[in-house]
């Protein structure tokens, strides 16, 4: 039975050796620990690390890729789920990382040495080099998403702090390997130094962790209203009725949406400035897929379909979430009018903010869609409260022609100022503004 487990012990310090050098044969007697030995550990710890952080990262850009899915569409005329392919790429090598470290850790606790053969060096390059690339890109390109990180820290914090003590503890077998197996006093002074500084930096940090989730029941704010960005658009493909009937049925309180106005000057629901990813423009008029959507009249709009692209694309990964009766709904969408929704919202007690987007030069309502949209709104059935009026254009016109409308700003108040609402994005503002 001995002679099995030495067996069985040798094996397995052999192959981990083999993963690590690409040599047959190993040291068979315990080393001294070297300061290149743990340097090379502390460097596939740290990449670790690094990716761990990228990892988490990349899927609180999850909560926004959508907006970035459509500005690549919009720009390359490609659908890719980029959430997917981040969180992919970067747990593959997290999965390496992790393996590496851990069969590291485990040489070392072994008394076995650790030696990274070339490709490892090359592969764990490749990992803190495309990790960086990743960072610098969000940084130059997509920076205000750092503000989601950090608000996403409000709430995860806790937990991941939690995590730390478990992990730095764990490696704390490690470390006095390390320093019990080394000859040098003063690196042994360096190890003990720094991971003391670690320990009192970890145990004393939840002292600055300021999260809302740790709150008293007594001092939990009211609920918020629930607004539906396009509607519901992870459960019906977004600007349509559909999307606004999901909308009811989840209990939300406000439908936003964008607003276009058509060749014919029938206001109607677009976000995009071409009708390419909602629609199927491209087979029904294979010549103007790429016009901008305000020059179609209405009845052209009236042709296409607006919700085979949402089965197509599956852009939420929501579809098995529906039953048969809902993608049958999808497969009639189409296109609304603004005239539609406001009556639906009226029948609803559904309150509507939407974005207006001005009509191209040469478009006969150009610099009159204000006023179509504004006249639309007066004629549709919809009480003026139930009107949330965020364009800034004609803002004081609408304000003597609509009294009633609650009038939306899309920016922070300024001093001695009175604003009753703002839209602002929750990444631009603190939890004492928000509250």
């Amino acid at each position: 039975m001995v002679s099995r487990h030495r067996v069985w012990k040798s094996c397995c310090l052999g192959g981990l050796w083999w993963f690590h050098s690409c040599k047959c044969e190993r040291p068979k007697d315990k080393e001294p620990k070297t300061t290149h030995e743990c340097i090379r550990v502390l460097v596939i710890f740290a990449i670790f690390a690094f990716t761990f952080i990228w990892l988490y990262v990349t899927l609180i850009l999850g909560n926004d890729i959508h907006n970035f899915n459509e500005y690549i569409f919009r720009s390359a005329g490609l659908w890719v789920d980029w959430s997917l392919v981040l969180v992919i790429v970067t747990a593959v090598l997290l999965t390496y990382c992790s393996f590496l470290l851990l069969t590291s850790l485990c040489l070392t606790l072994c008394g076995q040495p650790v030696i990274l053969h070339i490709i490892h060096k090359v592969l764990l390059t490749l990992c803190f080099v495309l990790v960086t690339l990743g960072i610098v890109f969000l940084d130059l390109k997509w920076k205000e998403e750092w503000d989601a990180v950090s608000i996403s820290l409000q709430m995860t914090s806790p937990f991941l702090h939690i995590g730390a003590v478990v992990g730095v503890s764990a490696f704390a077998w490690v470390v006095a390997g390390y320093y019990w197996g080394t000859s040098s006093k003063v690196f042994k002074w360096i190890i003990l130094t720094v991971f003391a500084i670690l320990l009192v930096a970890l145990y004393i940090s939840p002292l600055f962790i300021s999260s809302p989730c740790i709150l008293e029941s007594s001092k939990l704010p009211s609920k918020p209203k629930i607004y539906g960005h396009r509607g519901a658009p992870m459960l019906a493909p977004e600007n349509t009725m559909m999307s606004f009937d999901k909308l009811v049925a989840v209990g939300a309180d406000v439908f936003e949406t964008d607003v276009m106005v058509s060749l014919d000057g029938i206001p109607f629901l677009m976000h995009d400035s071409t009708l390419q990813r909602t629609t199927n423009v491209k087979n029904v008029f294979p010549n103007q897929e790429k016009e901008n959507s305000s020059n179609f009249t209405w009845s052209d709009l009236q042709q296409l379909n607006a919700g085979e692209w949402f089965l197509q694309k599956n852009p939420f990964h929501t579809l098995g979430s529906l039953s048969e009766p809902d993608i049958q709904e999808v497969k009639k969408q189409k296109i609304p009018s603004l005239e539609n929704l406001l009556n639906a919202a009226e029948k609803h007690n559904i309150s509507v903010l939407f974005d207006l987007r001005q009509p191209p030069d040469g478009h006969p309502f150009n610099e009159t869609y204000v006023n179509v949209t504004l006249t639309t709104i007066l004629n549709s059935k919809i009480r003026p409260e139930l009107v949330l009026w965020l364009p800034d254009e004609e803002r004081n016109l609408v304000i003597v022609e609509a009294p009633g409308f609650r009038q939306i700003y899309g920016r922070k108040k300024e001093e001695n100022e009175t604003l009753d609402f703002v839209n602002l994005s929750y990444k631009n503002l603190t939890v004492s503004e928000v509250r």
